[in-house]
């Protein structure tokens, strides 16, 4: 595969990750046509989240969350997965990648976030943008620590996303971009997912995973003035891959159990 390669330009590196793009025509001259994602060393959670499988949906009770999933969370914070995203957060990787940044102010120092391209956009083709946010604050692992207080936070950052977007690409108006949250995310550190409405919806899109931001705002806003109250007092449904260690451990048991 690498021989049929040409026009191979190197985007960055972060921790186990590497991007290129690079052309598969003969000609040298080719415009590049082939995003290429490198992880080494692949681990095992890698190449079981990469391979085809079943899926299956799946509701996680406060109850299962907090005595099975949380934990399983922790266990995969502790094992190093976070360190790409630290390494750019605490400007040791990809800072010439970093194309807007909210630095976190006197006082407001849970505001700070900033926005990178997504490995999977080629950061050309308009209308197929994909951009990550990542927040500075690292209390939030996933939508599911989201409680009312954070209303106004999330509005506020919704906001400043949506404007310095449109202002970055001026051919995206703010009424063109999706804004949305995995559950469960590949790795347990609040980011927000920002593309284009006219991408093709893939798995990564699709009810059972993809949690609108604009929803969960309105649900915490219709939660009781509670402050014990969060997204983890709730049922939430979405779909797991048979590979992956949530089925295996966790669901996949708890259905044999009530078999």
């Amino acid at each position: 595969m690498y021989s049929m390669l040409t026009n191979v330009a190197n985007l960055g590196a972060n921790d186990i990750y590497t991007w290129y793009l690079a052309s598969v025509r003969s000609s040298d001259t080719s415009p590049p046509d082939v995003k290429i994602n490198l992880i080494y060393p692949c681990t095992e959670t890698h190449i079981k989240k990469y391979s085809p499988q079943q899926f299956r949906m799946v509701t996680e009770t406060p109850e299962i969350y907090n005595q099975l999933v949380r934990p399983y969370m922790r266990r995969k914070r502790d094992e190093g997965r976070l360190n790409w995203v630290f390494n750019i957060i605490e400007n040791r990787a990809e800072q010439d990648d970093i194309v807007y940044r909210e630095s976190a102010k006197l006082g407001q120092d849970l505001l700070g976030f900033l926005i990178i391209p997504d490995m999977n956009w080629d950061r050309k083709t308009i209308s197929s943008l994909r951009l990550l946010c990542l927040v500075e604050r690292r209390d939030i692992w996933s939508l599911r620590d989201f409680k009312k207080e954070h209303v106004p936070w999330l509005k506020l950052m919704r906001g400043k996303i949506l404007a310095a977007v449109s202002r970055m690409y001026p051919d995206v108006e703010q009424d063109m971009i999706k804004l949305y949250l995995h559950y469960q995310p590949t790795y347990y550190h609040l980011h927000i997912h920002i593309t284009h409405v006219q991408l093709e919806a893939n798995a990564t899109q699709v009810v059972g995973k993809a949690f609108g931001l604009e929803n969960l705002i309105a649900q915490l806003e219709g939660m009781p003035d509670d402050p014990s109250l969060s997204l983890a007092s709730t049922n939430i449904t979405y779909s797991v891959g048979e590979a992956s260690e949530l089925w295996t451990d966790i669901f996949l048991p708890l259905k044999e159990k009530m078999s």
